[in-house]
């Protein structure tokens, strides 16, 4: 039976359409092989997929990660798929990120205000919102056992060598955008980081077989 695509809003595909599997290098996609083969493995087997992807802060790359692995997921109709995030401290969600976030086509609503704002982050009419907050990685929201930690950033990485109840541990990090912030080129730079992070999950989920 052929499964039905799902239907993404449709700034989203645009962006989808720029991105270039070219522009990634071959040491990179060394690095993301990991990850596919975690996610290969579990849809082998028809078990369920947990990917908690993991940062300081979880403010910026954790976030952009999770909407985009989870994005990705859909777009190519692998199932059972679920992604979480989380820091090594919880803060908040950046508003740049949010805004980067919302002019890549996503649909984003405040569910409760404050100063760890929680975000429902839609990129379908018809898919389960992804709920945004900033939450430490062991997070009672987030899953204890069966999930690959996706190390987002080097500091993280470095501050947990060991997480507890994941399966595998996967360091695939980018260059934090917060540098650029109060600069004039804020807004640039976390849309360079944000579309890197969509092309190379973009790129993980085509090479799944399903």
């Amino acid at each position: 039976m052929e499964l039905t695509k799902t239907t993404l809003f449709p700034e989203i595909e645009k962006v989808i359409h720029t991105l270039n599997f070219d522009s990634i290098s071959a040491d990179r996609k060394i690095v993301l092989q990991s990850l596919i083969d975690f996610i290969q493995s579990k849809t082998t087997n028809k078990q369920e997929i947990r990917l908690n992807l993991i940062c300081t802060h979880n403010s910026r790359r954790s976030h952009l990660s999770q909407v985009w692995a989870q994005t990705a997921a859909s777009n190519f109709n692998i199932k059972n798929v679920f992604c979480y995030s989380g820091g090594t401290k919880a803060t908040a969600l950046f508003p740049m990120a949010v805004k980067t976030l919302e002019r890549s086509g996503f649909k984003i609503e405040t569910i409760a205000a404050g100063q760890n704002p929680i975000y429902a982050i839609k990129y379908g009419e018809n898919e389960h919102p992804i709920i945004g907050f900033s939450k430490t990685y062991d997070d009672d929201f987030n899953p204890k056992s069966e999930f690959a930690a996706i190390m987002t950033c080097s500091q993280a990485d470095g501050d947990c060598p060991f997480i507890a109840g994941a399966e595998k541990r996967i360091p695939i990090t980018y260059e934090d955008p917060k540098s650029s912030d109060n600069t004039p080129h804020q807004a640039e730079k976390y849309q360079e980081r944000n579309l890197q992070i969509a092309t190379e999950m973009f790129f993980v989920f085509s090479q799944i077989k399903s």
